[in-house]
């Protein structure tokens, strides 16, 4: 056997080895790795409003004077990193979105300036007709300049297994 044959037979045997989930979630539930900073303006937040198919005028008319944005704006705002620096390979592939959860907590306003602090909040397995997939669950918490916290939105990667 050539030495390239040894290592794809090493890597086949790496990517079959099971995966102690438990382990990884130990080390990096609630681990933040990422922060960053979104200015908040009322043309961008019209423009997204709109495009969502809003018609309420708090969302699309700066002058309304409870104008703010929309409640799933949040989940255009992401990371720079989608996963740690030291994240385990875990699963085949980059994964696919499996969608977008938001918790809106407070208005968010046209000037805010929104500190995001990414977190690792769940990595877990499921079983169904498509085998078993890995989903990890990146949390952007997001914070309004007063301190506020205004959204949280979790974001599913899904990864076979």
């Amino acid at each position: 056997m050539s030495t390239s044959d040894d290592a794809a037979q090493s890597s086949d045997t790496a990517a079959s080895a099971p995966v102690d989930l438990a382990a990884i979630r130990e080390q990096f539930v609630g681990l933040e790795f990422d922060w960053t900073t979104f200015d908040m303006n009322a043309d961008d937040m019209v423009a997204w409003a709109e495009a969502c198919g809003e018609t309420d005028p708090r969302f699309i008319d700066p002058e309304h004077p409870d104008f703010q944005a929309h409640p799933n704006y949040t989940t255009h705002c992401m990371s720079v990193q989608l996963l740690p620096d030291d994240f385990p390979q875990i699963g085949n592939g980059f994964g696919i979105d499996g969608g977008k959860t938001v918790d809106v907590h407070a208005p968010i306003r046209s000037g805010d300036r929104l500190k995001a602090v990414a977190t690792i909040a769940d990595i877990y397995d499921k079983t169904g007709r498509s085998g078993t997939m890995i989903f990890i669950v990146q949390r952007m918490t997001f914070t309004n300049g007063r301190d506020e916290k205004v959204s949280t939105v979790d974001w599913k990667m899904i990864r076979g297994a």
